[in-house]
């Protein structure tokens, strides 16, 4: 399961109701913060969630409206949390723009002990454990080093427990070794192999986040199949020309690759102030039903094979 919190969802500037980009992605014990605009760290308080963990950041790109808040959250957690490490990932423009951040908040070369570590970003596997893997894509917006983020859970067999009461697997151990793939020997010296009682593998869950993006086409193979597609809808089909001069796409646009794509869920954030939030949904929904605009501190689960959930 994957979760994820929307702290700011307003495209260039902030509104009175939405704040600049970012997003909470929560996988078991860890915390990934995607992009961390002005204000950011208000909205973590205003969650409940608070600054726990939160040790990995995620950059989709290195424009302002998407880091400015680095320099705040990162001198609260340098100064005030007890917090060792402070990862921060992201294309190459984005990391000397957040490098040259650092030298205001802390001064020229003086990263805060605790450990601010600024990492290059490449296409492909960024963090992996048992339970999910984290890739990152690269999608084309103003300037290179743009970024998009696939959370994938691993793909599982699930235990028959007719078939282990039939062979007298007993409850306990013995099961969970079952379950990792071990093979097992029973008091009566049986050995009972994993695939006698587990069934067919079952792919998990995947969640795409995408921030700012001029271009669909090469998104579809990536998010294929996604349960939840998070991604940009800066512009209404009626302004398509100015979306693709600045390097946007419209609701329509992201519905399109959502509905082409066997997308399960779309929500779509990074909405500029210029649009009624009904008017951006209702363009969507007309090409993808399943469609839902973030709004600042909504929160979702994602589950395979059930509908997201809004907490």
């Amino acid at each position: 399961m994957f979760e994820i919190v929307f702290f700011g969802t307003s495209a260039s500037a902030p509104s009175a109701q939405r704040g600049l980009s970012s997003a909470l992605v929560m996988v078991n014990e860890h915390r990934f913060l995607i992009d961390c605009g002005e204000g950011t760290q208000r909205q973590i308080l205003r969650s409940g969630l608070g600054f726990r963990r939160l040790d990995k950041i995620l950059l989709t790109h290195g424009h302002l409206d998407h880091i400015l808040g680095l320099g705040g959250l990162a001198s609260t957690l340098g100064h005030w949390e007890a917090l060792e490490e402070l990862n921060i990932y992201g294309g190459g423009p984005a990391i000397q723009r957040v490098r040259g951040l650092m030298d205001v908040v802390f001064g020229q070369g003086n990263l805060p002990n605790a450990g601010v570590s600024l990492n290059l970003l490449e296409e492909g596997l960024l963090f992996e454990d048992r339970h999910f893997t984290l890739t990152a894509f690269p999608v084309v917006h103003r300037g290179g080093g743009c970024f998009g983020f696939t959370f994938q859970e691993r793909t599982r067999r699930p235990f028959d427990n007719r078939a282990a009461e039939a062979l007298g697997v007993p409850q306990g151990p013995s099961r969970r070794e079952l379950v990792e793939g071990r093979a097992i020997t029973l008091a009566d010296g049986r050995v009972i192999q994993p695939e006698e009682v587990l069934g067919e593998e079952e792919p998990g869950a995947k969640l795409c986040f995408v921030g700012d993006v001029a271009r669909t086409g090469p998104l579809h193979k990536v998010v294929a199949g996604a349960d939840l597609l998070v991604i940009e809808a800066t512009y209404l089909d009626a302004e398509a020309d100015m979306a693709k001069a600045h390097g946007h796409i419209t609701a329509k646009s992201a519905a399109r690759l959502a509905a082409k794509s066997g997308v399960k869920q779309l929500i779509l954030h990074h909405l500029s102030r210029r649009y009624r939030t009904q008017d951006v949904l209702a363009e969507a929904q007309s090409e993808f039903p399943n469609t839902i605009v973030a709004h600042d501190l909504d929160h979702f689960r994602v589950r395979k094979g059930q509908p997201v959930e809004k907490v």
